[in-house]
């Protein structure tokens, strides 16, 4: 049934993401990706809000699934790096908080110019 769940939000929160990210695109006039900026920050907010939120409100699973994995998950990946950089900053320290940021940083970096350096080069092979 789970599955159920993240299918639904996970429509939603992509839905979302196209809509938010593309009016402030347009509404920006820069070449900064605000659209993408906006929908990371804004995604982190709701995250951390409702995290907050769901400490002291009991929530069954199932509503916890299609808000954090589903409609959260799909609207921004960065709203889980956030999630769990907090988390391990609270409960590991700074030192692996830290180590967190750096890594999907550095390495989310490198692994998007891989793909693209692999798939010029592929594209060069094919013709």
């Amino acid at each position: 049934m789970g599955f159920f769940y993240v299918l639904i939000g996970g429509s939603i929160g992509a839905l979302l993401r196209y809509i938010i990210s593309g009016v402030v695109h347009e509404y920006s006039k820069t070449s900064f990706p605000v659209g993408t900026f906006a929908v990371n920050i804004l995604g982190s907010f709701i995250t951390g809000f409702l995290w907050e939120h769901f400490l002291y409100v009991a929530a069954p699973s199932t509503l916890r699934t299609f808000i954090f994995i589903g409609v959260l998950g799909s609207f921004t990946t960065f709203s889980a790096y956030s999630l769990e950089t907090l988390s391990l900053l609270k409960e590991k320290g700074l030192s692996d908080a830290i180590l967190n940021v750096f890594a999907n940083n550095i390495f989310g970096i490198l692994a998007c110019l891989a793909g693209f350096i692999i798939g010029k080069y592929l594209r060069s092979l094919l013709g």
